[in-house]
């Protein structure tokens, strides 16, 4: 497997992972969005808890040049550490929500 089909499976890993114990209620879903073509990837909340609407992204990846750009992150979950764990350089991860200045202090690419 080429290292691209090997980070599109980290990141659907980690999204299906974390849809799986997203949220309890019933009216409220954990959407898993895969767009293979363009390389974005995104878990959303879509739903109502009683009369107030719930919409938006829980986490969205990109992958970009070769390299896993994380670009929103609203768990407390470290998803850098954990696409190391599963062997991802950290040259290769981007915390793309972070500016490129500040991104030079981290242990990961810069993008």
């Amino acid at each position: 497997m080429d290292k691209l089909e090997k980070y599109r499976q980290f990141v659907r890993q980690i999204l299906s992972s974390h849809a799986e114990i997203a949220t309890t209620a019933d009216t409220v879903n954990a959407e898993l969005i895969f767009d293979r073509e363009h390389d974005h990837y995104q878990l959303a909340y879509v739903g109502w808890q009683g009369d107030k609407r719930v919409f938006g992204p829980v986490m969205h990846f990109d992958i970009i040049d070769g390299k896993i750009w994380i670009q929103y992150n609203g768990t407390e979950a470290s998803v850098a550490e954990r696409l190391v764990e599963m062997g991802v350089p950290t040259s290769d991860i981007v915390i793309g929500f972070h500016s490129a200045f500040k991104r030079q202090f981290t242990p990961y690419g810069n993008g």
